[in-house]
């Protein structure tokens, strides 16, 4: 059998971020600021390492590369998706991200970011940023000199449960009280349109307008993707998104349930409960990847998983 590979999270302190990686998933967060964990990433500015097995202490990247045999024989140098929990405290900035052929370009060949957002929890009223009231391109620049960027900015009522696709060229934005599990393409490319002229360190935060005003989609296209569910006999799946670049789904069991696995290599987040995969146990706060070749595998106990996959 297989054996499941576990992965030590890496944590990203912000000037936007929390403690709640802390209290709600008990982990040892560096202080009172930290906004992201990087929880199944092979990125160079944040590379997992396996905790457990044979390949205890090795990166994620490394192993990617030197044992494809693990994920399904897939081809490139990189490995393509990456998992965070993100906790924000406080607004992040009104931002957007290339695509695959901008960020090749411009980036140093980087991966673009296409992205979604599962809401863990968030605020009571809580909000978040998604798309953009400008009709072209010359009213986009317009609004941005003028600094309209209540005007310009789409904003969205949220509550625990609900999903977004952010596609590249898509003006989002998290906002205060929100926390979220989110899947990307593997890049840390951002480019920041307005930052409420907030200060870090005596200064503003950089921004990136004329990379923006390059890649910002106008108008803004709403995306339309509709989540199906399918019934388990012990609970249900449901797909919340499969785009080319990953297929997220939701599992929520509260007993034992077969699956069979299918796509190359299969990674899982733990977001409430406790059970077993295969007999091991795990639980909230767990990310972990199942090697490919698994085949038919079990999951039983009380728990949502979120799984992802290429594809």
């Amino acid at each position: 059998m297989q054996e499941i590979l576990f992965l030590e999270p890496i944590f990203k302190e912000m000037i936007w971020g929390g403690n709640r990686l802390g209290t709600d998933f008990g982990y040892e967060i560096p202080g009172e600021n930290t906004g992201e964990c990087w929880a199944i990433s092979g990125h160079k500015n944040g590379d997992c390492k396996i905790k457990n097995g044979a390949y205890a202490g090795t990166t994620l990247s490394t192993l990617y590369k030197e044992h494809k045999e693990l994920f399904g024989n897939c081809g490139g140098d990189e490995f393509p998706l990456l998992v965070k929990i993100i906790d924000a405290k406080q607004d992040l900035s009104i931002q957007v991200h290339p695509d695959d052929a901008y960020a090749n370009e411009h980036e140093n060949g980087s991966f673009g970011k296409t992205e979604c957002w599962y809401i863990l929890d968030c605020d009571p009223g809580a909000k978040i940023v998604v798309g953009h009231n400008a009709k072209d391109k010359e009213e986009l620049k317009q609004m941005i000199d003028e600094h309209r960027f209540l005007d310009l900015i789409r904003v969205r009522d949220i509550k625990k449960g609900d999903f977004f696709q952010i596609e590249p060229g898509t003006v989002h934005a998290i906002k205060a009280g929100t926390l979220i599990l989110e899947t990307q393409q593997s890049s840390d490319v951002t480019y920041r349109l307005y930052d409420y002229d907030r200060l870090q360190d005596g200064k503003p935060r950089q921004l990136h307008i004329a990379q923006s005003l390059d890649v910002i989609g106008c108008p803004h296209e709403e995306n339309t993707a509709s989540r199906s569910t399918k019934a388990l006999t012990n609970g249900e799946l449901e797909t919340m998104v499969s785009c080319k670049f990953y297929t997220v789904e939701k599992i929520t069991l509260t007993g034992e349930e077969t699956f069979v696995q299918t796509e190359p290599y299969t990674m899982m987040s733990v977001i409430e409960g406790s059970g077993t995969v295969q007999g091991v146990a795990v639980t909230k706060g767990d990310h972990f990847i199942l090697p490919s070749g698994m085949g038919e595998y079990k999951i039983d106990g009380n728990l949502t998983i979120m799984k992802s996959y290429i594809g």
